[in-house]
């Protein structure tokens, strides 16, 4: 028994009641955002709750991997996977529904990562994992197969991970005030930064180096909630009287949408 596990069983646990906590916040702002916006405001609701459902279990098999119960320990992980090979659907949907605000286009290249999605696990759960080793701080295992690794970071990292950064390029280079960019950019950052960290714990075979990514995955769920409902000290820096959900204001960005989108 080592209390590394039960840290970093803390530090799960603490994913998941704040992803749960922001994906309920957003639920019920349903009312204060039009038709047009409540796509993109649904996929960011499931994209927090995918990653409230992964670390849920992960927090279970780090107090199995404590207890020193294998069994549990590769039942939770077999859990954790599935929420996680479709983190990138919600995502998807959501930076191509901002840009195009077509409903229709965005859920079919969503679905292409549906398929990224559903062959990783079919690998994963067809050709089994090694594990797993239990360290100081963390409980490791590894996938046996080349193809769902290749499929996990292509599919599932390196495509998502190219559209936030594209699309964080599209908004610094276009003229915005402040707070404007402040409700744009930083939600894109915090997304990012959870969503990067994710795909390292998953996959790193470094103990310390997957505790620090959930440490950076815990730090981006406070970011992101921070970036849609930021203290008041900084409203009044950025000159927000009342925080307001739009991504896209007419008067203060040109950009090809057919509406105003709120997130």
């Amino acid at each position: 028994m080592n209390a590394g596990l039960l840290v970093n069983a803390t530090i799960c646990f603490a994913i998941t009641i704040s992803s749960f906590a922001f994906a309920w916040v957003l639920a019920r702002s349903e009312d204060e955002h039009t038709d047009k916006s409540k796509p993109a405001l649904w996929s960011l609701v499931i994209l927090w709750s995918l990653v409230g459902l992964t670390y849920l279990p992960t927090t279970i098999r780090m107090v199995a991997a404590y207890l020193g119960r294998e069994n549990l320990d590769l039942m939770m992980y077999s859990l954790a996977a599935i929420p996680f090979s479709f983190v990138a659907v919600p995502l998807v949907f959501f930076i191509l529904y901002v840009i195009v605000g077509n409903k229709k286009i965005s859920a079919y290249i969503s679905l292409l990562f549906v398929l990224f999605g559903a062959s990783y696990l079919m690998l994963l759960f067809t050709k089994g994992v090694i594990g797993p080793f239990v360290s100081n701080y963390s409980s490791l295992f590894t996938i046996n197969s080349d193809i769902a690794i290749n499929i996990y970071l292509m599919g599932l990292f390196v495509i998502p991970t190219a559209m936030i950064i594209g699309f964080l390029l599209l908004i610094f280079l276009q003229k915005m005030p402040k707070h404007l960019r402040y409700r744009t950019a930083l939600p894109l950052v915090a997304i990012s930064f959870v969503f990067d960290f994710m795909l390292t714990d998953m996959i790193t075979m470094v103990d310390v180096m997957q505790l620090v990514a959930r440490i950076f995955v815990l730090i981006g769920t406070v970011q992101a909630f921070l970036a849609y409902f930021p203290p008041l000290t900084l409203q009044e820096k950025l000159g927000i009287k009342k925080y307001q959900y739009e991504l896209y204001d007419d008067e203060d960005l040109d950009i090809d949408v057919e509406d105003d989108l709120d997130v």
